[in-house]
């Protein structure tokens, strides 16, 4: 791609209290190979050397641009903070998640992914952790794919090709277009922002591992994960987007496929004695989905669960040893 006539790029940081990790995450920004791009901080309140870090880097790059929150917001209202202040002259716009960093060539990756067509409105990666690679599956030798289809197998249980927001790419029309971009107040609104582009625009994908994504204990998919959150999620999309992508007999299929999935896990949660904060959380997401952790459906997945740990008493009491960490 010739440098001189690339579009630009509007990259942004949502973050708080993001001291330990902020400096790699924008060192990361400033060391791509691709140069025509602006970068918005967004200082949501923090207690930390956040904002000091934050205006350090500013002063030394005219391309990156610090904005402090007046008052503390969520985090999905953060970022569409940051959406709000993208130039409008940028073509493209990248989030990197502030204890995420990108690797050297991935904005250039990425642009060029989405400059071969002007329906390319999202373009993902992949992303590797200390687990190992994320979000494989698409087919290796194709790189554009029409987006209903990708939502069809996401919703359908196939693959989960979007990733976190560090992961992907936006055309800035497509964020410029709703307001907010990332519905809702739950941090999975980065999913559904795709569920509702894909339906008239098309997904392209770049079969290479582009940024690093942190996990830790105190970052929000670590605390989601541990509540149930991404099945949740499922369902939720499954109801709210379902009706668009698929047809009344795969809705049906998949919400029950679901379903008996969520009570099995639930059943384990119970006889784990999950505390308080994880069932008022099961019961503030279940509810508006017609689902409930008291029916007759969690009690006889919790008689199947004990008739099966019963029968394999061993294997029971291992997992109850490991479950409360003896070896």
């Amino acid at each position: 791609m010739s440098f001189r006539s690339s579009p630009l790029v509007s990259v942004i940081t949502p973050v708080y209290n993001g001291e330990k990790y902020l400096g790699r995450c924008i060192e990361s920004v400033l060391a791509q190979t691709y140069t025509n791009w602006e970068y918005v901080i967004v200082n949501n309140c923090s207690s930390d050397g956040t904002l000091e870090i934050a205006t350090g880097y500013a002063r030394r790059d005219s391309r990156v641009r610090v904005v402090s929150n007046s008052e503390f917001v969520g985090v999905t209202e953060n970022h569409n903070v940051a959406f709000r202040r993208i130039s409008q002259g940028s073509r493209y716009c990248k989030v990197v998640s502030a204890d995420d960093y990108l690797f050297r060539e991935c904005i250039e990756r990425l642009v060029q992914a989405a400059e071969r067509s002007p329906r390319i409105d999202i373009v993902g990666s992949y992303a590797i952790n200390c687990e190992g690679i994320r979000w494989i599956g698409l087919p290796p030798d194709e790189s554009v794919f029409e987006g209903r289809a990708i939502c069809r197998l996401y919703l359908l249980g196939g693959l989960a090709p979007f990733g976190t927001p560090s992961t992907v790419l936006y055309r800035s029309r497509l964020v410029r277009s709703r307001d907010p971009f990332f519905p809702g107040p739950l941090p999975n609104a980065d999913l559904a922002a795709c569920l509702i582009a894909l339906q008239d625009a098309d997904f392209a994908f770049v079969h290479q591992i582009l940024s690093f994504e942190q996990l830790h204990s105190n970052a929000v998919s670590a605390r989601l994960s541990g509540l149930n959150a991404p099945f949740l999620d499922r369902i939720q999309f499954l109801q709210e987007y379902g009706p668009t992508y698929l047809n009344e007999r795969e809705m049906k299929g998949r919400r029950e496929e679901l379903l008996r999935e969520l009570y099995r896990n639930l059943a384990v949660n119970l006889i784990n004695l999950e505390g308080r904060q994880f069932w008022d959380y099961q019961r503030r997401r279940l509810e508006p989905l017609g689902c409930s952790i008291y029916g007759a459906r969690m009690a006889a997945a919790v008689c199947a669960k004990l008739a099966d740990l019963l029968a394999n008493p061993k294997q029971t009491l291992e997992k109850i040893l490991r479950h409360r960490g003896v070896r």
